[in-house]
């Protein structure tokens, strides 16, 4: 078990260590700069330029700021912000609670949602139920994360008002609120951006759910239970749904990647502070230690989530382990 282990997080790590990699010097050899110049909108003075050049290191050969920057990321330092002008790890210490706030919340709706529903098409297999939840769930998940967010938003934002259009809180009233006010400002809030990561992520796990109880509802051991007399919604929740989670442990791993992603669309419409917009704003200005930080937060996050998908995979199915012992 425990050289199991080690080999996960090696690969981890060292999937991480590519991407911050890969980062590093795509964006350094990107045409461009985060200091405009002749030739762009707003240039700055050439010695302006040529002074903060020097300043942040961007006038050293690429391999020497490379290296520089590792040794820096040993000590856990990512460096200063060109934009924001303040160190990136408190620029991400704002921003990454928000987005995980975010994320966990889409995460509970997907796994829940997609649940519930794939058990509930499962036992109602080929019937009007089955095929319009399906067909539902095809129709949402192909739905880009964008399109649907701008559609919540102009609907249930600007035309019913039911929900604010952005935001954590309300600025104005928040202060005066007692704790479950805050708590209720916060989730007001919080369910638009939620809602919309959350059912094109829940579509998809239904789909899969779905499928994983078919399979199961074939098996002998379900047969058998039938045979000794067991209720049907034991022989379902108890033996069929128990063999069918190894799917969703997987989705659970893969979900990580997808929310990350889907946050940066998301949290540009809906104005909500976290990480993914801090990361699309950093693209647009080209600020090169906040986009490697983004994506050395989010590399950690996917690597993590991996993890712990892989780890809950071998608690429920011991075969994970003996097959790559």
């Amino acid at each position: 078990m425990a050289a199991w282990l080690a080999r996960r997080v090696a690969a981890a790590i060292a999937g991480v260590w590519a991407v911050v990699t890969l980062t590093f010097f795509l964006i350094h050899l990107a045409p461009g700069s985060p200091f405009p110049v002749p030739g762009q909108e707003r240039p700055m003075d050439p010695a302006v330029t040529a002074e903060l050049r020097r300043r942040f290191g961007l006038d050293r050969p690429l391999p020497v700021q490379y290296l520089s920057y590792l040794r820096e990321l040993g000590r856990g330092n990512l460096g200063v912000s060109f934009g924001q002008r303040r160190p990136v790890a408190e620029a991400l210490g704002d921003a990454i609670p928000n987005t995980l706030l975010l994320a966990g919340a889409a995460l509970c709706i997907d796994l829940l949602l997609g649940l519930a529903l794939g058990v509930y098409q499962a036992a109602h297999v080929h019937r009007r139920s089955d095929v319009l939840l399906g067909n539902l769930s095809l129709f949402i998940g192909s739905m880009p994360t964008f399109w649907l967010g701008l559609g919540a938003l102009l609907v249930f934002g600007q035309r019913l008002h039911w929900f604010p259009i952005g935001g954590t809180h309300d600025p104005v009233v928040y202060a005066s609120l007692s704790w479950l006010g805050k708590v209720g400002d916060r989730l007001w809030h919080l369910a638009l951006p939620a809602l919309t990561l959350g059912l094109v992520a829940a579509a998809g796990t239904a789909r899969y759910q779905r499928s994983a109880m078919i399979e199961a509802l074939r098996q002998d051991f379900v047969r058998t239970a039938r045979a000794k007399g067991v209720p049907p919604r034991q022989v379902l929740l108890h033996h069929v749904l128990r063999n069918a989670l190894l799917p969703g442990v997987t989705l659970f791993g893969l979900a990580f990647p997808f929310l990350l992603t889907g946050a940066v669309l998301t949290e540009s419409i809906f104005a909500w502070p976290g990480m993914g917009r801090l990361a699309a704003e950093a693209i647009s200005t080209r600020d090169y230690p906040l986009i490697i930080a983004t994506t050395l937060v989010a590399a950690v996050m996917v690597a993590a989530g991996s993890l712990i998908a892989d780890l809950l995979l071998a608690a429920v199915d011991p075969r994970v382990r003996v097959s790559d012992a």
